[in-house]
């Protein structure tokens, strides 16, 4: 499958569809980041951040990266009327132990219903879904974003993520009969990346992103050469068993979760619910050990999510080395890519070539 590039345009909080126009606004980014390429700047923050969602004061300390995310792997067929283009800002701060983002992105819509079950007129349960032709789902799922940082895969500081995707052609990839619009995997056996992946309903509620790590991997499993960093336990499964209904529905939980059902408050499911209420589709817990590294808290309003996102600047597990990015050198620039889920399993957008983090030293 081809790539699409998207063709609707940002207007204030309007979105013209189907309509090819520029804003200077949008204009005025694409020419910076031509000129000088994409960048951003972490700078020391006097006091730790708190990681909740909220803008704390020491963010006007860091100047804001600006980037149109207007590429998308392909086109669902089977109605998807997700976004087709937002632009992201994004900041950074240090400390002496950590690093801390602050990512904001425009998206009409809290997506967080991925999978849920509903009560039917006649009593039956059904798990909500309408999955595409690459039999993924982009109707009832949850909004994510996704930041892949280079180890040492070549080619990444040219091209960003593009480089380890690879797409389907006819059916095959590597030779193998695969549905998916693309596969993360890099070339070398010695070659990885580190991912974080922000889920909606499945790490948001733990204030977690998911830490995992790209390598050369495939042919061999579901995934292909994206894994989870080690973990001890923890993390979250779908809410079913060998019945025709929910496994477990929310008891006390300390925030509303209709769309999800927590580890440490869940109760055997009894129905006593009335035809289209609905129960969440996943139960989650906090992930543990490396994969539990970056901490971070979503919070959508205004039509943009804004999520702040806090990790060692070092790790130290048994494979930090290939699983993790280490911001071991203030001295040193180091690259990422970013992507947005809108309501998809895995039709994203993201933009060309890598963004690049240096350090701002000094006062």
């Amino acid at each position: 499958m081809k790539k699409i590039k998207g063709n609707n345009v940002i207007l204030g909080r309007q979105w013209l569809r189907g309509v090819v126009f520029i804003t200077g606004l949008n204009c005025a980014f694409s020419v910076a980041n031509a000129a000088s390429g994409m960048a951003v700047e972490s700078v020391l923050t006097p006091a730790p951040v708190v990681v909740d969602g909220v803008e704390d004061k020491q963010w006007a300390l860091a100047t804001p990266l600006k980037v149109v995310l207007n590429e998308l792997p392909y086109e669902p067929n089977n109605g998807y009327k997700g976004l087709m283009e937002t632009e992201l800002e994004v900041r950074s701060l240090y400390d002496e132990e950590y690093i801390y983002f602050l990512y904001r992105w425009y998206d009409p819509t809290e997506s967080l219903a991925r999978f849920p079950w509903e009560k039917a007129a006649d009593g039956s349960w059904k798990h909500l879904e309408n999955k595409d032709s690459t039999l993924h789902e982009n109707t009832y799922y949850e909004d994510k974003l996704s930041v892949y940082w280079d180890i040492n895969q070549r080619g990444f500081i040219k091209k960003g993520c593009d480089k380890s995707c690879h797409m389907v052609e006819d059916g095959l990839l590597e030779g193998v009969k695969d549905t998916s619009a693309g596969r993360h995997y890099t070339l070398k056996d010695t070659e990885t990346l580190d991912e974080w992946q922000w889920k909606g309903i499945r790490t948001n509620p733990n204030y977690q992103m998911d830490d995992g790590f790209v390598d050369n991997e495939h042919e061999t499993n579901g995934k292909w050469g994206r894994h989870p960093d080690d973990s001890a336990g923890g993390g979250y499964y779908n809410n079913t068993n060998d019945t025709e209904f929910p496994a477990w529905v929310n008891g006390e939980t300390k925030e509303p979760a209709p769309y999800w059902v927590m580890e440490a408050a869940k109760q055997a499911f009894v129905d006593t619910f009335q035809p289209g209420d609905r129960i969440g589709g996943v139960v989650t817990a906090p992930h543990t050990a490396s994969r539990a590294d970056v901490n971070a808290k979503g919070v959508w309003k205004d039509d943009h999510w804004q999520l702040e996102v806090k990790r060692k600047r070092i790790t130290n597990y048994k494979n930090s080395a290939r699983q993790d990015i280490q911001f071991n050198d203030l001295a040193k620039p180091y690259y990422f890519g970013v992507t947005a889920f809108d309501n998809s399993q895995i039709n994203h957008l993201y933009h060309k070539k890598s963004i690049k983090l240096t350090f701002k030293q000094g006062s």
